[in-house]
């Protein structure tokens, strides 16, 4: 079967310049957040690429791990300028991210390689949207350690290739997608529940609650083409 058409690139709402003045328990609180999600996917992705079927693609993931250190090396440092030791911004992330991890360990290689497609990239999409309600530099340096092309296309011809070779694949990681957006979505509301400058800078960033719904909805339309570029079903 053919390989079905890459998805479009999520529609952006970063202004050319942020609207105003961001709180700044906010960017504290929105780069802490990613500074440990980059902290985690290196420990995933190196436990990961023990996974590999081969030495190849353990070098492809190992080197992707060093990528994910070297950017929170960058978000460590930011805090720190900023006066915020960062052990004590990521602190208040780390119940929610580390039950997400808990919660979707893979059991193989095509699992821990649909998480990176799938779940990563919700997260990804969600930060490439909150950067846009921050002022520079910080918001550049979130949208500079957000996972590149490679890390996608690499994972995802990986599931295209297993889907080519035993079209039942499709089924088991269409339910593991499900799976890890569900729990994602699960821990996300326990975030912004808990974290009320990170709840309070999504409320600014737009008008009314319409807004809200827009973006979820640009959300989900880039996971589902995503999902269908690889051949799983939502």
């Amino acid at each position: 079967m053919s390989a079905p058409a890459e998805p479009a690139p999520i529609p952006s709402r970063i202004p050319a310049e942020p609207a105003g003045p961001t709180v700044p328990g906010a960017v504290v609180d929105l780069l802490g957040l990613v500074a440990y999600g980059e902290l985690v996917a290196f420990d995933r992705m190196a436990a990961d690429a023990r996974l590999a079927p081969d030495l190849a693609r353990r070098a492809v993931l190992s080197e992707m791990a060093a990528v994910e250190i070297a950017n929170y090396r960058r978000l460590a440092d930011r805090l720190t300028e900023l006066g915020v030791p960062p052990g004590e911004a990521m602190a208040p992330f780390v119940p929610a991210l580390q039950s997400y991890h808990d919660s979707t360990e893979p059991k193989d290689w095509l699992e821990a390689l649909t998480k990176a497609y799938v779940g990563d990239a919700v997260a990804d999409d969600f930060l490439r949207e909150m950067a846009g309600f921050l002022a520079e530099p910080d918001r550049q340096l979130v949208l500079d350690v957000l996972h590149g092309s490679r890390y996608d296309e690499f994972a995802g011809q990986e599931i295209r290739l297993a889907i080519q070779a035993d079209p039942k694949v499709a089924n088991r990681l269409s339910m593991w997608a499900r799976r890890l957006v569900g729990e994602g979505l699960s821990q996300a509301g326990r975030t912004a529940g808990e974290r009320v400058a990170l709840t309070a800078l999504i409320a600014t960033g737009f008008d009314d609650q319409s807004g809200v719904q827009t973006l979820f909805k640009r959300l989900t339309a880039a996971h589902t083409a995503r999902m269908s570029a690889v051949g799983l079903n939502n």
